[in-house]
């Protein structure tokens, strides 16, 4: 089950505010809670409402949506942050990013690509077991810090690393052992594809491999989220899921 989400829009444009919020509200387990147009209406509805993730503007009527995440992290507030944008300059980029936002989307963007976005912020708060130790792993770090597993080393030809993370998110949320055929629904791809991404998943110590018996014909092979550490071994042919 994914986890609920309170997302705070902080976009001058009501037009775009107003699409930002049906897209967002597109997983019934995303809430957008408020929504500012100016620097200062944002900081209030920030302190008052508590949102779990924050989607800012950087041109505002008074003032830089990039000042405003300096000052909440001036004041403590480590609330997620994710810049959506028309400014495209590497100066801003890379000032959002050394004051602590998460991702940043340039307008125009897809709507698969700001699912994307939530499903991050979801992966970045999902413990890895229900009593979370007060210390991190590098797993655990990587996973806090929007790291995908697969960034450090060289992928499989034909592995694309979105489709990949996607796929792992997807594991993530069902919560439960499952089959390559009900992650390539929720990610469409065929079921051989989502087989080849999850056995990677399974090489690469982010999923583990459960085998379901007795039922008729060969076992049925299902897939889970793992925090384990990298494990090697060879994928077996998809005729045997």
């Amino acid at each position: 089950m994914s986890a609920r989400v309170r997302v705070l829009l902080v976009e001058d444009d009501l037009r775009v505010a107003r699409v930002n919020r049906d897209l967002l509200e597109r997983d019934p387990d995303v809430h957008v809670v408020g929504s500012a147009a100016t620097c200062a209406q944002g900081d209030a509805l920030a302190q008052a409402l508590a949102p779990d993730l924050i989607l800012l503007d950087v041109h505002l009527p008074d003032g830089s949506g990039l000042g405003l995440l300096r000052h909440w992290r001036t004041q403590g507030r480590t609330t997620d942050v994710a810049l959506i944008t028309a400014a495209d300059d590497e100066f801003s980029v890379r000032t959002a990013l050394a004051h602590g936002a998460f991702d940043y989307l340039i307008k125009p963007f897809t709507g698969a690509r700001l699912a994307e976005l939530v499903a991050r912020h979801r992966a970045r708060h999902t413990p890895t077991t229900p009593t979370a130790a007060p210390r991190l792993d590098q797993a655990s770090l990587d996973r806090l810090l929007g790291i995908s597993a697969s960034t450090a080393e060289a992928l499989p030809r034909g592995i694309d690393p979105h489709t990949l993370e996607r796929v792992y998110l997807s594991l993530v949320d069902m919560g439960r052992p499952t089959s390559a055929e009900e992650i390539g629904d929720r990610v469409a791809l065929s079921r051989v594809t989502a087989w080849r991404y999850l056995e990677h998943l399974v090489r690469v110590g982010r999923a583990q491999l459960d085998h379901q018996y007795g039922l008729a014909g060969r076992p049925a092979k299902l897939y889970r989220a793992s925090g384990g550490q990298v494990s090697g071994g060879q994928a077996a042919e998809p005729g045997e899921s």
